[in-house]
C-alpha cells in the first residue's frame, strides 16, 4: 500500500498503472505463447487498487506474519499477478521475460511458493475461499490484524466449494475477509450467465450472510471506495465487479476467443497504440 492521498491525481497515475500492466501482460502472452489473457486483463483494476491503496504488504519482508494475504483464486489468470508483484518489487522485470519458459519458476498457474507475493498454488477453481477463510480464521484465533482478500472469478461461482465457504464465514464472524469477483461474463467455452443462474450475484451473497457491493470493475475509484467501504467488525465483505474480458485492447474486448488466444507481435504493438504507451 502507498500512503499517499486518495485524490483525482493520484487515481490518474493508478490508472496509467493500470495499462502499463496491461501492456506488460499482452507481451508476456506473446512471448510465451500462453492462453487466458482475456481474463487476466479483466481483473487488473481490482488487483492495482489492491496492491496500490490497501494491502499492508512489504516487497522487503514478503514473509511478515502480520502481512494481508491475496489468495489469487482464478490461477490460470496468474500473468496479471505476476506482473503486479513485478510492479511492486516482490520480483524482478528480467523474470517476467521468462514467463512460462522450460525452468522459470513463473509458471502458467502457480506452483506452490514460486515467488514471493504468491500466498497460494491456484488454478484449480473453486478452492481459493475456502483458503483464504481457514487463513482468516487463524488470523482471529491467533488474535493477528491483517486481513485477507480473495481474488475469484464469476465462473468458479458455480462450485459448490465456493458456496459452502460463503456460508461458513458470516457463521464464524470472519469480518477481516474480502471476496472479490471479477464478473466478466464469461468462462472457457460460453456466457457464465448462460450456463448456470449467475444472477443476481449481489442477492446471493447477501442472503449468505454477507455485505456486498456491486462496482464496475474497471473504475478504480469506485472499487477502491468499495474495499474500504465501512461494515460491521464480524461480517464478511463481497464485491462484485462487473468487468470486460480483454480490457484494454479493443479487439479482445469481450470475445472470448482470446480465453485460448496468444497475440501476435502486430496485435501487441496495436494494443500498446491503444493503450497510449510511448
Amino acid at each position: 500500500m502507498i500512503d499517499t492521498p486518495l485524490d483525482s491525481v493520484f487515481f490518474d497515475s493508478l490508472d496509467r498503472i493500470s495499462k502499463e500492466l496491461r501492456y506488460a501482460i499482452i507481451s508476456m502472452s506473446h512471448r510465451a505463447q500462453s492462453a487466458h489473457l482475456g481474463g487476466a486483463l479483466s481483473c487488473v483494476d481490482l488487483l492495482t487498487s489492491l496492491y496500490w491503496t490497501t494491502l499492508k504488504i512489504d516487497s522487503n519482508c514478503p514473509n511478515d506474519p502480520i502481512r494481508d494475504r491475496l489468495v489469487f483464486s482464478k490461477g490460470h489468470a496468474v500473468s496479471a499477478l505476476y506482473a503486479v508483484l513485478a510492479k511492486r518489487g516482490f520480483i524482478s522485470h528480467v523474470d517476467l521475460l521468462r514467463y512460462n519458459e522450460e525452468g522459470s519458476s513463473l509458471s502458467e498457474q502457480p506452483s506452490p511458493h514460486c515467488a514471493p507475493g504468491v500466498e497460494w498454488a491456484t488454478g484449480s477453481l473453486g478452492h481459493g475461499l475456502g483458503v483464504g477463510l481457514g487463513m482468516a480464521l487463524a488470523a482471529k484465533i491467533n488474535k493477528q490484524s491483517y486481513n485477507v482478500f480473495v481474488l475469484m472469478s464469476d465462473g468458479e461461482c458455480q462450485e459448490g466449494s465456493v458456496w459452502e465457504a460463503a456460508m461458513l464465514a458470516p457463521k464464524l464472524n470472519l469480518g477481516n475477509i474480502t471476496a472479490l469477483i471479477d464478473f466478466n461474463k464469461w468462462q472457457a467455452t460460453a456466457r457464465s450467465t448462460s450456463v448456470m443462474a449467475m444472477e443476481p450475484m449481489k442477492n446471493k451473497w447477501e442472503a449468505f450472510g454477507w455485505e456486498c457491493h456491486e462496482v464496475d470493475g474497471h473504475n478504480l475509484k469506485e472499487i477502491t471506495a468499495a474495499i474500504k467501504s465501512k461494515r460491521r467488525s464480524d461480517t464478511p465483505l463481497a464485491i462484485v465487479a462487473h468487468t470486460i474480458k480483454g480490457k484494454g485492447a479493443s479487439f479482445m474486448e469481450d470475445d472470448n476467443n482470446w480465453h485460448y488466444r496468444s497475440p501476435s507481435l502486430e496485435e501487441v504493438q496495436k494494443a500498446r497504440i491503444e493503450l497510449g504507451l510511448p
